[in-house]
Order: structure tokens, then C-alpha cells, then sequence
């Protein structure tokens, strides 16, 4: 593993955030102030099809990445753009039972307003 990826991972695997590449590359900034934005988006790419990490693909945003591999989904707020995960198993497990098809992958990002941005 190079060092850069080494460093974009890390900064991944530290933060609780369901963070931008643009995040991720300010962050990477601090441990490596030469690293090249293109060096990051790249790095992303193979991090995600090595399946280290997950692309979280929110429409008309930024995709987001996220540590966390195993099957969920997420809660987005439209206002602040906090992303939450939350876990919705048995909504799957609707859905295939209903459809009658074995589920290999998803995707599920619920938007909508979260309690401190409705105040």
C-alpha cells in the first residue's frame, strides 16, 4: 500500500463522518500538504474496488465514503448534510420476500430533515 493511500485510509478509519472526497483530501492535506487531489479521487476508486471502503452515491451530491462495509443504509439530512447509519434489515428482507429476488448489493439513503435543522 503507498503512503498516500495509506494516509487517505486512515483519515477514513478515524472519523466517525460519512465524509466528500473534497473532506477527505482537506484531511489528507494535513498529514501530507503535497498530496494532489487526483491522488486522492484515484486512491478512492481503488479502496472502494478492493472493498475497504464504501462509495455512498446521494443524488444531485457529492458521493460520500464510508468505513463501514457491511450492508446498511443511511439518513441523510438535506439541510446540514449529516449522514447517519442506521440499520433496516428487515426492510430488505420485505422487499425480497415481495419482488421474490435475492438481493446482492443496495444502496439506501433516506433524506430528509434531522432534529436540530427542523428546530
Amino acid at each position: 500500500m503507498t503512503e498516500q493511500r495509506r494516509i487517505i485510509k486512515e483519515v477514513i478509519m478515524q472519523s466517525p463522518e460519512h465524509m466528500t472526497a473534497d473532506t477527505i483530501y482537506t484531511k489528507a492535506r494535513q498529514a501530507m500538504p503535497n498530496i494532489a487531489v487526483g491522488t486522492v479521487y484515484r486512491n478512492l476508486g481503488l479502496l472502494v474496488d478492493s472493498g475497504e471502503i464504501r462509495r455512498i452515491v446521494v443524488p444531485d451530491a457529492p458521493h460520500r465514503y464510508d468505513k463501514n462495509t457491511h450492508p446498511h443504509e443511511h439518513l441523510l439530512c438535506a439541510q446540514c448534510g449529516e449522514m447517519v447509519d442506521i440499520e433496516a434489515g428487515d426492510l430488505i428482507s420485505h422487499l425480497t420476500s415481495i419482488c421474490g429476488m435475492k438481493v446482492l448489493s443496495y444502496d439506501l439513503a433516506v433524506v430528509g430533515i434531522c432534529s436540530q435543522c427542523a428546530e
